[in-house]
Formats: structure tokens, C-alpha cells, sequence
């Protein structure tokens, strides 16, 4: 069972939802929402209950538009102004990875050097929109990596916001992009997800 917390930010409350294990923590892991969905995304749930028992204490944010019932996110600058503080009321055990899926993860890519990240895992990126190859999001995915901070991604395969080898294309190491089966939001049992979250966290530590 997840600890919630309710988080003070200049457009409401938001809420984190806290799983942690009874191993020895190597890091917090802070993930975001998408802009359609909130944190019952089946991939992100999985994590959260999966990834305490590898030593991850996982902390599962939901923004302050989501907690007031509002069905539209608000523009990218006002979720980087909630998220902001948001983490900054966190409780951090071990080193700091900041992610999340989609929007989520475009926040944390955003805003990593200021929230004191060790390492950004994106779930999802969406680095266009689809059929819009032109309007690149890239420059948001290479953000983290310009303060020295390692970013890796776990893309579907079939993902219409950006597939692997477009991903790839654009990162230093194409070792950093983990495909796994599904679009965008991956598949139904996301037991790769899982699989590649715990090879590639050790990477951003």
C-alpha cells in the first residue's frame, strides 16, 4: 500500500504516492504522469510495486490539474512550476532519478538540472507528435545530458510519438533507448518494461 502526500504548489495541491521496500535503498525514483492519462498507467504501476524490491524507493506524482479532477493538462511551463516544488517536499532516500511517461518524462527532462537529479528515465518520450517528425522535441531529450545528467528511455517498438532508432538518432549512445513491444503506451503486460527499468536504473546512479 502506497503513502500519499499531498504537496503544496502555486496551482493547487498535487499529490505523491510513496512505495518503498524493505531492502536497503539505492535511490528514489520520482515519475510523472502523461498529459492523457494519470498514475494507474499499468506500466507505471508495475514499477512502483515492483522496483522497491530492488532497492528503488518509487514516488509516484500526480499534478495538481489531475488532483482537481480537471481532464486537460495545463501548458508545459505551469507543470515544470508545480513539479518544481513538488519534489523539493519530497522525502529522498539515496540518489535522486527523476522520469516519468510521456509529458511526464518531458517535465522531468526539462527540469532536472534544477530539481538536483542524478539521472532522467523516460518512459515513453514522445519526441513528436504523430506525423510530425519536423517538430522535434528532441532539444528537451538532450536537456539533462548538457548538466552531465545520463538520461535512458524505454520506447515502443511501434510508438507513433517517436520510435527507437529516432530516439537513438538523437542521443549520444544508442545503447541508451531500450525497445520494448507496444506504441506508446506499450502493451497490456509490460513485464519488459519492468525488465529494462531495473538494467538501465543501475546506469543513471
Amino acid at each position: 500500500m502506497a503513502e500519499q502526500v499531498t504537496l503544496k504548489t502555486p496551482q493547487g495541491p498535487g499529490r505523491a504516492h510513496v512505495y518503498s521496500g524493505s531492502v536497503p535503498v539505492r535511490a528514489t525514483v520520482v515519475l510523472g504522469h502523461g498529459a492523457g492519462g494519470g498514475i494507474g498507467a499499468s506500466d507505471v504501476m508495475l514499477l512502483a510495486s515492483r522496483l522497491p524490491e530492488h532497492g528503488y524507493r518509487v514516488v509516484l506524482i500526480e499534478q495538481p490539474w489531475k488532483v482537481a479532477g480537471r481532464k486537460v493538462a495545463g501548458r508545459p511551463p505551469t507543470l515544470d512550476a508545480a513539479w518544481i516544488p513538488m519534489l523539493g517536499q519530497l522525502d529522498v532516500v539515496g540518489s535522486l532519478v527523476v522520469g516519468g511517461r510521456s509529458a511526464g518524462a518531458r517535465v522531468a527532462c526539462r527540469t532536472a538540472e534544477t530539481v538536483g537529479a542524478h539521472g532522467v528515465l523516460c518512459l515513453s518520450f514522445p519526441l513528436h507528435p504523430p506525423g510530425k517528425p519536423d517538430a522535434s522535441r528532441a532539444g528537451e531529450l538532450r536537456t539533462p545530458g548538457e548538466h552531465g545528467i545520463p538520461v535512458r528511455v524505454i520506447q515502443g517498438e511501434r510508438d507513433p510519438f517517436g520510435t527507437p532508432d529516432e530516439l537513438r538518432a538523437e542521443l549520444a549512445d544508442p545503447a541508451w533507448v531500450a525497445a520494448v513491444a507496444g506504441t506508446h503506451s506499450f502493451g497490456k503486460k509490460p513485464a519488459d518494461v519492468l525488465d529494462a527499468a531495473i538494467r538501465l536504473l543501475p546506469e543513471l546512479l
